[in-house]
């Protein structure tokens, strides 16, 4: 009686509950109530697991993030070419981009080919094998497709997607049936009935297994039992295997995506489809690729109209059919040549500090990150049992060449010394399978068909003719061969036997019979006393290594200042050149042979640290106490070399690797014997500002150049902002023949109050007119240390130019006022030069020298001499028409000045005068470079 009393209760308390809730729930808006009944039903768990696959396949890796946050997966994504293969046409790989082809399948979706056909059994899913070599887009596809599915634009035929990574699963030791490797990844799947093998329900359900090649598949029934049951645990290859033979779950269909050498690890028996992902094979997909990254919609209009022009450059150069073409016939390749002109044009002070170097060992992370280079079929050891980095493979091969290349100046190889680098020296089974697999998937990553010898041999090649092959992009060259170094794989025969001599002596330790059995292996113990050994070798390895080491810094210097080098352009313009082509003239080429100018930098870049922790993520080590001795040897070198005159295309290279180093203390240190910085000619970008104001940024605060030349370097108003911080280092700041405008000398005085050291400015040439020299003016006082300032070749009239010297009289320390080839009359001429003079009465009583002409009223400028260096210097970079007019004037002025001589002396000094403003006028004529020509 109790218990019934209890539970009528209990149902009193529940009904006078609920009706409390539905007394709330009606005196509230209906949202409560849709809220309130929601929480109170079961959640779907498709709809749960669409919600959570789109969140995980919508994560971009940290690389993607460099371009920006304006685009997603789905904007970005451009479709590869899949083309479906026919079983006896599955291993052949679609021909070069270069050799024009008729394809013998169309271009098919992956949605395509789960459609059912005649040849599969009626009940059955489809097993479909997509495959492709290493960046052609598989991972892409594979994200692409998984976003489509969870927002219902794609596959919309299977109710439940279930991806799967094989490497994930490769690394699962425990037996697990189908069922709980589905729920120990997607938890809210577990026990969902589309799984349980009743019925057909399997049908709808699609199964996503992305790098086959990292498992171990055998389809043999004595190896691999057979099973039927999703409860039933097996080791997790034996489960793909019973639901690639259709055993398991034979309704579920099954999409594999795998690597060119692990196609025929499934039997052709159990594979309904083929298709094999092609890349980009026309510059359509390419222009779209690029315009996906580059043209995003970031609201700054110069950003948009830059990006377009890159986009239309690239394009020219891909219709070329350039070596470029060819190199983006892979996804990855477009990926890099976005992200390279990503950091060469959009690089600023509010972005993130971003490298070439890391962009390219970005690059390799996302396409061989944990690959590996397993033994592949036809043994019975598992592939984790010889896994071997597959980028430390790629060094010790492609990167050997690489760096015979470099040292030898070649770019191109035949085939013959392809075959005596890649493999030369394999011996055993195991090596071979291993260097099979390389080459099928990864050679032609790195190495493509030379585009400049392979135009003009026909089809046929004679016997005679090799096919050449080069990097696919050139820097690649550079960075392998950089990375061959640096890793120590070109050490001497001697170091690596006392390498492995002192190892094997620390790993013997005080175990005396374990010693004698290790050194036995190397040489004779009757040569050394054992107490001997143990001392010799460590001190012996150490000291080699040391001078290894020391070489690495020798070869980054020496690389960095060639002679022969040291007038090509500089290296981030070469690099520009290679991706976007040279538009007009060649530029002059003063080395024979291909400059490898990047070699050293990336050499520098590859010992920062955030390079080294990406590279150890890929297999390859570089040890720190490594980078210590390299830096500490490189300092030598470098403050060796840069004591010497350097060319300002040179001395941008050497920022450029002080740069990509990122050691602001090996920085201070090189820059701090560093007394000039000539850049003069170099055009200038954002990325070159930044650069060089991050490098001076890591100066102290009372460290100043003597001198920052930044004449004829195309700057902008925009450009000046970037360069604040470089403005602060300098008592000597030449920004002359700049189209700067007022606004840009507005930014620049805005920047230059926080240098007090500031001595010498020359502004000449820069489009300076009245508003922007009254502005010079009101802000002189600012700049108490400033002592001369040239505003020469500008747009001041009279009014203005008159402001200004008031200014510099009562300004405390400036001397000398540069005015010339401005558009003066003849009486504001002889106005500045009254006011230069100091005051009887009141002021501060000094003396401004003011060149407004080669002539001061009636009397010849003491300073005429400088001012006709001047204008022989720049004639030829100036508008020579307006160069003319203002000679002319001189020549008026000066004719006038002697007629009112009466001295013979200085009727003669007029004349000399004369003869050389007429010689300068003369050559500008005669449109020849006049004498002491130095740009």
């Amino acid at each position: 009686m109790s218990s019934l009393h209890r539970k009528l209760s209990q149902v009193l308390t529940v009904w006078s509950w609920k009706r409390r809730v539905d007394v709330f729930l009606h005196s509230g808006a209906g949202l409560h109530l849709r809220t309130f009944c929601t929480s109170t039903s079961e959640p779907d768990p498709i709809q749960v697991h669409k919600r959570k696959l789109f969140l995980w396949f919508s994560h971009l890796p940290q690389e993607e993030k460099q371009f920006g946050g304006y685009f997603s997966p789905e904007t970005m994504h451009v479709d590869p070419l899949i083309v479906e293969r026919k079983a006896e046409e599955r291993a052949g790989q679609l021909s070069s981009p270069l050799q024009t082809q008729t394809l013998s399948s169309p271009s098919v979706s992956v949605e395509q080919l789960f459609e059912s056909t005649e040849a599969w059994d009626e009940g059955r899913g489809l097993n479909v094998l997509l495959y492709g070599a290493v960046g052609t887009g598989k991972s892409t596809v594979v994200r692409k497709l998984v976003l489509d599915w969870c927002t219902g634009t794609s596959l919309t035929h299977f109710k439940l997607l279930v991806p799967f990574s094989c490497e994930d699963l490769s690394q699962l030791s425990k037996v697990a049936s189908l069922r709980d490797l589905v729920s120990r990844k997607y938890l809210h799947l577990k026990k969902h009935p589309l799984l349980s093998g009743e019925g057909n329900q399997a049908k709808n359900v699609l199964f996503l297994f992305n790098g086959m090649e990292k498992m171990k598949l055998d389809f043999r029934i004595g190896s691999t039992e057979l099973c039927s049951d999703p409860n039933e645990p097996l080791p997790p290859d034996v489960v793909v295997v019973n639901l690639l033979r259709k055993y398991l779950l034979p309704e579920a269909s099954v999409l594999v995506t795998t690597r060119l050498s692990a196609m025929d690890r499934i039997p052709q028996k159990y594979v309904s489809r083929y298709a094999q992902i092609c890349g980009f094979n026309d510059p359509d997909r390419q222009r779209a690729y690029f315009t996906s990254r580059l043209l995003q919609q970031s609201g700054e209009t110069a950003r948009d109209h830059e990006a377009q022009a890159l986009i239309e450059l690239l394009y020219l150069n891909l219709q070329r059919e350039s070596q470029l073409a060819a190199a983006c016939f892979l996804p990855s390749y477009c990926w890099l040549t976005c992200a390279t002109l990503h950091f060469l044009h959009f690089t600023d002070a509010k972005a993130p500090i971003r490298t070439l170097t890391g962009i390219y060992t970005s690059f390799l992370r996302l396409n061989f990150g944990g690959e590996v280079l397993g033994t592949g079929t036809g043994t019975n050891v598992p592939i984790q049992g010889h896994n071997n980095s597959l980028m430390l493979y790629v060094v010790r091969t492609v990167g050997k060449m690489a760096f015979d290349g470099v040292t030898y100046k070649r770019t191109s190889f035949s085939e013959k010394e392809l075959e005596q680098w890649i493999g030369g020296k394999t011996k055993t089974d195991e090596e071979l399978r291993q260097l099979a697999m390389f080459r099928t998937d990864v050679l032609d990553f790195f190495l493509a068909p030379c585009v400049e010898s392979g135009k003009h041999l026909p089809e046929a090649l004679s016997e005679n003719d090799e096919r050449q092959y080069v990097f696919a992009v050139p820097a690649m060259q550079e960075y392998l061969a950089a990375l061959y170094v640096v890793l120590g794989e070109n050490k001497s025969a001697l170091e690596k036997l006392s390498k492995r001599v002192s190892v094997a002596i620390g790993q013997a330790g005080e175990d005396v019979n374990a010693l004698f059995s290790i050194l036995s292996k190397f040489i004779p113990l009757r040569i050394f006393a054992v107490f001997n050994l143990l001392k010799l070798f460590p001190k012996l390895y150490e000291k080699i290594s040391s001078r290894n080491k020391g070489s690495i810094a020798r070869t980054m210097a020496a690389e960095m200042f060639r002679t022969e080098d040291s007038y090509n352009e500089d290296v981030l313009d070469q690099v520009e050149q290679s991706l976007l082509g040279v538009h007009g003239p060649q530029p002059q080429q003063h080395s024979e042979g291909q400059p490898f100018e990047l070699y050293p930098i990336f050499m520098g870049g590859l010992l920062h640290y955030g390079n080294r922790v990406l590279l150890q993520q890929l297999g390859c080590s570089i040890q720190s106490t490594t980078v210590v001795q390299i830096t500490r040897a490189l300092r030598k070198h470098l403050v060796r070399e840069i004591n010497k005159p350097q060319p300002p295309e040179e001395m941008m290279d050497l920022l450029v690797l002080l740069y990509e180093f990122q050691n602001p203390r090996l920085t201070a240190e090189v820059l701090a014997a560093m007394r000039t910085i000539r850049l003069t000619n170099i055009r200038m970008t954002s990325l070159k500002c930044f650069v060089l104001s991050s490098v001076l940024s890591c100066t102290p605060a009372s460290y100043h150049l003597e001198e920052l030349d930044l004449s004829s370097c195309l700057l902008t108003h925009d450009l000046l902002q970037t360069l604040w911080p470089a403005f602060r280092h300098t008592h000597n700041l030449k920004l002359c023949d700049n189209p700067l405008l007022d606004s840009g000398v507005c930014t620049l005085l805005e920047a230059l109050p926080k240098n007090q050291s500031l001595k010498h400015l020359s502004l000449m040439h820069t489009g300076l007119g009245d508003q922007g020299a009254l502005e010079l003016a009101q802000r002189l006082q600012q700049h108490t240390g400033l002592q001369e300032l040239s505003v020469a070749y500008n747009n001041i009239g009279d009014n203005a130019a008159l402001a200004l010297v008031d200014a510099c009289r009562e300004h405390p320390n400036i001397h000398t006022v540069h005015l010339y080839l401005n558009p003066l009359s003849d009486v504001g001429k002889q106005s500045l030069y009254v006011r230069g003079v100091p005051r009887s009465h009141g002021g501060s009583g000094r003396r401004v020298k003011v060149l407004a002409s080669v002539t001061e009223g009636a009397d010849i400028s003491e300073d005429w001499h400088p001012i006709l260096r001047v204008i022989r210097e720049n004639a030829s970079s100036w508008d020579r028409q307006r160069v003319q007019q203002q000679l002319k004037v001189f020549l008026r002025d000066l004719e006038w000045g002697r007629q009112q001589q009466q001295s013979l002396w200085k009727r003669l000094h007029f004349h000399r005068v004369e003869k050389g403003v007429r010689q300068t006028l003369q050559m500008l004529e005669k449109d020849t470079p006049p004498t002491g020509h130095s740009k």
